[in-house]
C-alpha cells in the first residue's frame, strides 16, 4: 500500500502541472481532460489493488476470479470513457495523456520497489 500512495502523490503533483501546461495549447477541454484521465487511471489502480488484495489467502479459483475482476473494472472504465466522451466533456487525447502519465509512474515505482527486492 506504501506505493500506491506514493504513486497517488506524485500523480497529484504531476497531474496538475501538465493539466496548467496544456492551458496553452489551442485544445478546448484538454485540461480537464488530463486531469480526468489521470483520475481514471488511478481509480483501476485502486481497483486492482482491492481485486489483489482480496485475492490474498484465496488459491482455489484465484485466476478466475482476477480475470472477471479485470473484465468488470474495463467494463466500468470503458463505459465511463464512452459517457465522457458522448457528452463530449472531454478530449480523448487528453483522457490518454492522463491515463499515460499515471501508468508511467506506475511503471517507475514498481521497477524502484524490484530493485530494492
Amino acid at each position: 500500500m506504501k506505493i500506491i500512495k506514493k504513486i497517488y502523490k506524485q500523480s497529484a503533483i504531476l497531474l496538475v502541472f501538465s493539466a496548467a501546461l496544456s492551458a496553452f495549447v489551442e485544445w478546448e477541454k484538454l485540461p480537464l481532460s488530463i486531469i480526468i484521465g489521470g483520475a481514471l487511471g488511478l481509480a483501476n489502480l485502486k481497483g486492482l489493488a482491492w481485486g489483489v488484495q482480496g485475492l490474498i489467502g484465496v488459491i482455489e479459483q484465484a485466476t478466475a476470479k482476477l480475470v472477471f475482476f479485470s473484465f468488470f473494472r474495463l467494463f466500468i472504465l470503458s463505459a465511463v470513457i464512452v459517457i465522457l466522451i458522448r457528452l463530449q466533456l472531454v478530449n480523448i487525447a487528453g483522457i490518454a495523456v492522463g491515463f499515460t502519465l499515471v501508468l508511467i509512474l506506475l511503471l517507475k515505482e514498481g521497477f524502484k520497489s524490484a530493485k530494492e527486492l
